[in-house]
C-alpha cells in the first residue's frame, strides 16, 4: 500500500501568522498529549470563528459539549467501569465506524494506516496484548486535557452530516494554528449510551464523535508518524 502513495511531508513550524495552507500541512491525529489545560478563551474564540463554516440552507446542524477540568476527571473515572463492563464496546452502537464490508483500495488504505502508526511508536504485528492497549488509550483521550463531543440531531441526512465535518475541520485548523493539537475520535461511537447519559444529550440527537483537544506532546514517538496519502491522478479527474 505504501509505495502507491504520496509520502508524507514533514509537518511546517509553527508561527504566529500560519497560513490556512499551513495549518492543513502540520494537522495530525495527534495521540499523545501533556497536561496542560487548554485555555477556556482559546476553546469559545475556535468554535465562535467556526460556526463561519458551510452550511447548506445555513441549518447549522452542529451541537457541541466540551468536556475539561472536573468534569473531565468524571468522565474518565466512568469510562473506567465502562470499559470493564464493555470491553470492545456497547452491544447496541448506533452506527458503523467503517462500512463493514470495506472495499479496495479503502480496506487497503485503513490497513495501511493503522500499520505505519504501530511501526512509528514500536509496537510488532504480533504483540497484540501492547496494539490493545494501545488502543484503549483513546479511552484515556491519549491524554488530553479537553474533548469536544458532537452531535447531531436524528432528522439530520448526509448532506448535514457533511455540514458537520466542514465545522469539525474548520475546528481543528485554528486549533492547529492557536498551538494546540487534536484528534478526532469516530472511537466513541462505540459507546454512545455512556457518553450521551454523561452528556445528558436530549434524545433526538445522536453521538457522532468526540474530538480530543491539547498540547501535543513533542518528544512522543507518535509525533513522528505521518499517514499516507494517494497521489491527486488517483482520486481527481480533470474536465477541460
Amino acid at each position: 500500500m505504501t509505495d502507491a502513495t504520496t509520502a508524507p511531508s514533514p509537518a511546517p513550524a509553527r508561527s504566529s501568522t500560519m497560513s490556512v495552507a499551513e495549518a492543513v500541512a502540520r494537522r495530525i491525529s495527534v495521540r499523545a498529549f501533556r497536561p496542560d489545560p487548554v485555555p477556556d478563551a482559546v476553546v469559545r474564540r475556535v468554535l465562535g470563528a467556526a460556526a463561519r463554516a458551510p452550511s447548506g440552507g445555513n441549518l447549522q446542524p452542529w451541537h457541541v459539549d466540551v468536556v475539561a477540568g472536573s468534569a473531565m476527571a468524571r468522565f474518565r473515572a466512568m469510562m473506567v467501569d465502562v470499559l470493564a463492563e464493555y470491553p470492545r464496546g456497547e452491544p447496541d452502537k448506533e452506527y458503523h465506524v467503517y462500512p463493514p464490508d470495506l472495499s479496495s483500495p479503502y480496506k487497503e488504505r485503513r490497513f495501511d494506516v493503522g500499520e505505519t502508526m504501530y511501526a512509528t511508536i514500536g509496537i510488532a504485528r504480533e504483540d497484540k496484548k501492547a496494539r490493545g492497549a494501545w488502543y484503549r488509550r483513546n479511552a484515556d483521550f491519549f491524554g488530553a486535557p479537553l474533548s469536544l463531543f458532537v452531535t447531531v440531531d436524528r432528522q439530520m441526512g448526509p448532506p448535514q452530516w457533511a455540514d458537520v465535518g466542514m465545522f469539525l475541520q474548520t475546528v481543528m485548523l485554528l486549533l492547529e494554528a492557536a498551538g494546540l493539537g487534536t484528534c478526532a475520535q469516530e472511537y466513541w461511537a462505540n459507546y454512545p449510551k455512556a457518553v450521551t447519559g454523561f452528556l445528558g444529550t436530549p434524545p433526538e440527537r445522536i453521538l457522532f464523535t468526540g474530538l480530543a483537544v491539547g498540547y501535543p506532546d513533542e518528544a512522543h514517538p507518535s509525533r513522528a508518524h505521518r499517514s499516507n496519502r494517494v497521489p491527486l491522478a488517483d482520486f481527481a479527474t480533470f474536465h477541460d
